[in-house]
C-alpha cells in the first residue's frame, strides 16, 4: 500500500448558504483536491437544530458548478430512498457531471433523524440485509437495460433502466462499512471502501477486508482504501494544525493501508490552502 499514490478530497456538510457551498467547492477544485463529497443527513448529527440541505439535490447542482473533481455522497443512507430511486438519481448526476460521480452507499445509522422524520431504522441484522440487497440491486440496474430482482426486501420485475450511466461498466461504488458483515458486502461490490476511525480500527478493518477478498477470490488491490476525517468523531486528531501535524496524520494511517484521505476542512480556510499547496503535492509524490 505504501507505494500507491495518495489522493485527497473534502467532505463538506451542506449547512452553509448555497453561494458559500459553491465557492467552497470551486476553491477546493482550484487547490487540486481530487474529489468532493457531501454527507447524507436530514439534520446535522452534531448540531441537530441547525440547517442542512438535502444531499442529492445539492450534489446535482454542485456538479454543474465544478469541472473535473470527482464527486459523491459519503455515503447515501439506504433507509432514506428506495434503491431504484437512488440508482436513477445516481445516473442523473453521472450525466450532469459528465461522468464524474462516485456512488457512495451506506446502511444508515443516525437514529434521532429517523425518529423525528418517522423513518424506520431496523435493528442491525435487518439493516445489513437490506443494505446487501440494495447494493446487489443497484449494481444490476446500472449494468443492465432491464432488471428483475426478487429479494426479501426489494422486488423488481422487468424494470427498464434508461438512460444507462456514462461510466462503464457502471458508476464506481463507494461503500461505507465498519463491521465484518458489511465488509463482506464491500469485498464483493466496492470500488472504494470508506470508513472512519482510529489507526488501530482502520488497521483491523483493512485486514478484515483483505481476508474477505481472499475468501471470494478477489484481488484486494482492486479496492481503494479511504478514510474519512470528521473532527467531532476523531477528537484526538488535528491534521489541519500544521504541516507537521498533517504529515503525521497521513503517515500513521498510510502505514495501515489508507491511500485516500477525505477530510472535513478546517474552519480556518487559510490552513487548508497552506496544506493543499505546500504539503499535499509532496505526499502525492509530485
Amino acid at each position: 500500500m505504501a507505494g500507491k499514490r495518495l489522493q485527497f478530497g473534502i467532505q463538506t456538510p451542506a449547512v452553509r448558504p448555497w453561494s458559500e457551498m459553491v465557492d467552497l467547492w470551486q476553491r477546493s477544485e482550484a487547490l487540486g483536491f481530487e474529489s468532493a463529497w457531501l454527507p447524507d443527513h436530514l439534520v446535522p448529527p452534531f448540531r441537530p437544530e441547525g440547517p442542512i440541505l438535502e444531499a442529492w439535490t445539492t450534489l446535482a447542482a454542485l456538479a454543474l458548478e465544478t469541472s473535473y473533481m470527482r464527486l459523491g455522497i459519503l455515503v447515501s443512507c439506504n433507509t432514506f430512498r428506495h434503491p431504484p430511486l437512488l440508482a436513477k438519481q445516481a445516473v442523473t448526476v453521472d450525466h450532469l457531471s459528465e461522468g464524474r460521480l462516485e456512488l457512495g452507499i451506506g446502511a444508515g445509522w443516525f437514529r434521532p433523524e429517523h425518529e423525528m422524520y418517522g423513518i424506520d431504522l431496523p435493528d442491525t441484522p435487518e439493516l445489513v440485509a437490506r443494505f446487501r440487497e440494495a447494493v446487489e440491486l443497484i449494481d444490476q440496474l446500472l449494468r443492465n437495460d432491464t432488471t428483475t430482482y426478487h429479494g426479501q426486501y426489494y422486488q423488481l420485475t422487468d424494470a427498464l433502466f434508461r438512460p444507462a450511466p456514462l461510466q462503464k461498466p457502471r458508476i464506481p461504488f463507494t461503500l461505507g462499512a465498519h463491521g465484518p458483515k458489511m465488509l463482506t458486502i464491500t469485498a464483493r461490490y466496492a470500488d472504494r471502501w470508506n470508513s472512519t476511525g482510529t489507526v488501530a480500527e482502520m488497521k483491523q478493518r483493512n485486514q478484515m477486508l483483505d481476508e474477505q477478498c481472499a475468501a471470494i477470490g478477489r484481488n484486494p488491490a482492486e479496492i481503494l482504501r479511504s478514510h474519512l476525517y470528521v473532527p467531532p468523531q476523531l477528537t484526538g486528531e488535528r491534521p489541519w494544525d500544521s504541516a507537521d501535524a498533517f504529515h503525521d496524520f497521513v503517515g500513521r494511517f498510510r502505514e495501515v493501508g489508507v491511500t485516500e484521505f477525505l477530510l472535513q476542512p478546517s474552519p480556518d480556510w487559510a490552513r487548508v490552502e497552506r496544506i493543499a499547496t505546500d504539503v499535499m503535492p509532496s505526499l502525492r509524490g509530485e
